[in-house]
């Protein structure tokens, strides 16, 4: 028989590292709320018969956001054979707020204290018997993140999935909201008698409405329980919720009392505490934020001697893709003595298109590496806390970062990552504007002319980073404005876990796991449309002849380039590189990669030395400084690639919001590189008075007044301030 194991717990508690512990899967593990945005299950490790399942982090039954549903629907509807409960030991208090809702549902619960290891540190102690008695369940203590416990308490929980070890749903509610239920009582001036009758009507007073569950009820329990609903609805104005959560909480805090000794003065900074005190300080917060990037992006990008990336992004292009892989096949090749197609498809097509996008892999893995070690320490949920700040202030919820921070990695898991969101405006806002963040696909883009172009500038590869976040701020503020997005933004709540060292198998993984999915895309999209470029920049109708061509100008992939590349010259993409940028755009549709494939194979194309691979330099003489930066502009917030429009659609589940999402993303981006290649081109002498210089003009002006319009304000709000103006 198989047993299903679920688990459940507040969000950053280690219910994904515990799931990867036992599973061996290599789930994503972040160290910021809402990673998991959906129930995802393994087999447990040795086992065939016992399935682990771990479910989005929520902080109780009540669902608020989306990941609640699924985890509240999931356990009421499906019901595992058991829980496995895993709460925070440093913040135990607020976690088991959720424990007591747990127990509640007649499924048997085993409590994993996680983290065990940083309270032993801090030198508190928790009575794991003395808790396990109050809360009538097993307790025991593990580190998901060292794997300590971890077996044992499996083990605990499929023994009472087979025992189906549960204490009677009334003693647990008894001790949980008896007291409450009197003050209700007593607000309705009625006695409710029944326990189970009086039990589902606390279910429904916390907003838990187990409409199944109370189909099965009796016509006269049913006729019970709706005045109930009715009269709180009438008298309480749904203050029963509160009333109910206050006595949840006063119930935990004599738990905690009797189970849980702090070693520290209750009001002693931990060191979390005190490093948070600068990090995420009014003025600080954002400067360090900002010098934090721009470290990340010189180690991984830049032109100095720490940039590890940048070495060996040059080995690979210059020395491997330049020099031992041509020679290893070229030599082949010759001595099998094909014919020129063959040759120049693997050499220029296939070496020489994948070749460019792998080429810059050292630089993704370093990039990689560096943000999953600020994800694992703790710093990029402080990062969503300085944000949150920001944000709020232009109309974005403070969650709308979070998918944004997924995004860096992937733009499709961002974009998924929306529905942690409530509203539904600021959910519909955010998948509008999470694909303005680079994601890990472009980083080659940035590589590209950042080494080409800028000598490998960190300025260049930060700017870019900063331009996505300008973007989203930027589109916050006008689409607010709009009376589909108007309102207040969904309130911000998250936990700032403690600071800890990194793990080095959550590190290398997530690592791995996003760098992985770049390569592998490099050995099947990207080594397909490698042919079917080669092949139609290498072939052309010469005096009504098809065959190959000698100037891929000629080309029917520069027919069909030049045949729509005039709407790009605004933005500075003239001359032989105007189809080539055109193409090269239309491509990373496809996928972001393609972009730097594309160029692979269309600058592999020209003569190049002995020596070694030119592109950079080729592209160099093409691209003019305020040219590379507006393509690169335009491709860093231009409609993502397939699977990303894919994910919008989804999450949409509308065409005309999707369309409308990509639609506004290729005019932001299409708008921002006008204004800067004609306006920052004009100023530093690169781009002359033209008829586009003041359409450019005007498009800065008409944003400037989108950002300091009026706003559409909901009849309600506007009727009030009719009043107040009235009043006054």
């Amino acid at each position: 028989m198989e047993i299903k194991i679920a688990l459940a717990g507040n969000p950053n508690s280690g219910k994904t590292t515990l799931f990867n512990n036992l599973t061996g899967s290599r789930q994503r593990v972040g160290n910021w709320p809402g990673v998991t945005v959906e129930k995802k299950e393994g087999p447990l490790k040795g086992t065939n018969d016992v399935t682990i399942q771990d479910l989005p982090g929520i902080y109780s039954l009540s669902p608020y956001s989306l990941e609640e549903v699924v985890s509240r629907n999931y356990l009421v509807n499906e019901k595992p054979d058991a829980i496995l409960n895993i709460i925070d030991g440093t913040n135990i208090e607020r976690n088991l707020y959720l424990t007591t809702q747990l127990l509640e549902l007649g499924i048997p619960v085993v409590v994993a204290v996680n983290m065990i290891d940083l309270v032993e540190r801090n030198g508190d102690k928790i009575d794991l018997n003395r808790l396990s008695q109050e809360l009538g369940c097993p307790v025991m203590a593990v580190s998901a993140l060292k794997g300590k416990g971890t077996k044992e308490v499996v083990a605990k929980a499929i023994e009472v999935a087979k025992k189906h070890q549960v204490a009677p749903i009334p003693e647990i509610y008894d001790k949980t909201v008896m007291s409450a239920l009197s003050k209700i009582e007593s607000a309705l001036q009625m006695q409710i008698d029944d326990s189970m009758v009086r039990w589902y009507s606390v279910k429904v007073f916390e907003r838990d409405e187990r409409i199944d569950e109370f189909l099965k009820l009796t016509d006269e329990k049913k006729a019970k329980i709706e005045p109930i609903i009715k009269k709180v609805e009438e008298i309480l104005d749904d203050d029963a919720e509160s009333i109910i959560t206050s006595q949840r909480y006063d119930y935990i805090g004599t738990i905690v009392q009797h189970s849980v000794k702090k070693k520290g003065s209750k009001h002693e900074l931990s060191v979390s505490d005190k490093i948070d005190k600068i990090v995420t300080n009014r003025i600080l917060a954002l400067p360090i934020f900002i010098l934090v990037m721009y470290v990340v992006y010189t180690i991984a990008m830049g032109g100095t001697s720490i940039s590890i990336g940048t070495i060996g992004t040059d080995w690979a292009n210059d020395v491997l893709f330049g020099e031992i892989v041509p020679n290893f096949f070229g030599g082949i090749l010759t001595s099998l003595q094909v014919n020129d197609v063959l040759y120049g498809l693997i050499m220029d097509g296939i070496i020489g298109g994948v070749g460019a996008v792998l080429g810059f892999v050292p630089q993704i893995l370093v990039l990689f590496l560096l943000l999953s070690i600020m994800e694992d320490i703790g710093y990029m949920s402080r990062v969503a806390f300085i944000m949150d700040r920001i944000f709020r202030r232009f109309g974005l919820s403070g969650k709308s970062f979070i998918p944004m921070l997924v995004a860096t990695g992937c733009g499709v898991p961002g974009i998924m990552a929306s529905r942690t969101i409530e509203q539904d405006r600021d959910r519909k806002m955010t998948i509008m504007t999470t694909g303005f963040i680079p994601c890990g696909a472009k980083m080659p883009i940035i590589g590209l002319f950042a080494g080409a172009v800028f000598g490998g500038s960190s300025l260049v590869a930060t700017s870019a980073f900063v331009i996505g976040i300008a973007a989203v701020i930027i589109s916050g503020i006008i689409l607010k404005k709009f009376k589909a997005f108007a309102g207040e933004p969904a309130p911000f709540v998250m936990e700032l876990p403690a600071y800890h060292l990194p793990s080095a198998g959550n590190v290398l993984r997530a690592t791995w796991e996003r760098g992985w999915s770049f390569i592998k895309r490099a050995g099947t999209v990207i080594l397909l449309s490698s042919i079917i470029l080669w092949f139609l920049q290498g072939f052309g109708f010469t005096d009504g002849q098809f065959g190959m061509v000698e100037d891929n100008n000629t080309s029917l992939l520069a027919n069909i380039g030049n045949a729509i590349a005039w709407i790009f010259a605004p933005i500075g993409w003239v001359g032989d590189m105007a189809w080539k940028a055109t193409v090269a755009t239309f491509t990373g549709l496809i996928a972001k990669e393609e972009v730097v494939n594309t160029f692979g194979v269309l600058y592999n194309f020209s003569e190049v030395s002995e020596e070694g691979n030119e592109i950079w330099t080729l592209i160099a003489q093409d691209f003019t400084p305020i040219a590379a930066y507006s393509f690169m502009i335009f491709n860093l917030l231009c409609a993502p690639c397939f699977a990303a429009m894919g994910a919008i659609r989804r999450e949409m589940n509308n065409t005309k919001w999707t369309m409308a999402a990509i639609g506004y993303m290729c005019l932001f981006a299409y708008v921002s590189a006008l204004i800067v290649y004609q306006l920052v081109g004009l100023a530093i002498g690169e781009v002359a008075f033209n008829f586009w210089t003041i359409v450019a003009l005007a498009l800065l002006i008409g944003v400037i007044y989108l950002l300091f319009r009026p706003g559409y304000k909901p009849k309600s709000e506007a009727l009030d301030l009719k009043g107040m103006q009235t009043a006054k």
